[in-house]
């Protein structure tokens, strides 16, 4: 009978503990959320046009950082192994801007192409997508 009582404290000792701590972690995030970094882009889609076959295409994606801490881009990763992102690896102060290149190599390409960028960054939501899209003619 003790080992069932001391069993039933533990896990309302452990109940109550994980309670109290989740609830402190939402009102901490819901404050770090409203400062965090926005990230603006000044064009969500690039169309280039049609091109052929083989031809490589550059674009850079502009964009700014709206919200109010510094923007740190973790990482962005193309839909295909074609594209190339580099982004910015420095911190852009809330009002600066900044730009994403993208290299796509249309070599045994053809078609209809949408090429996603997938951007993470300190933003809400953590990724952004842009697309640059055209059409690889022969």
């Amino acid at each position: 009978m003790k080992k069932l009582f001391l069993v039933v404290m533990a896990a309302s000792m452990l109940m109550v503990a994980c309670n109290q701590g989740s609830g402190n972690a939402a009102s901490t995030d819901a404050v770090s959320t409203a400062d965090r970094a926005v990230l603006k882009f000044e064009k969500e889609t690039h169309d280039f046009g049609k091109i052929r076959a083989g031809d490589i295409v550059n674009y850079e994606f502009k964009f700014t950082n709206t919200g109010k801490s510094p923007l740190i881009i973790t990482n962005a990763v193309a839909s295909c192994g074609c594209t190339t992102p580099i982004w910015p690896k420095d911190p852009i102060k809330p009002g600066e801007s900044g730009t994403i290149k993208v290299t796509f190599n249309s070599k045994g390409k053809q078609g209809l192409q949408d090429k996603q960028i997938q951007v993470t960054a300190n933003t809400n939501p953590p990724t952004n997508i842009v697309h640059l899209i055209g059409e690889v003619v022969l």
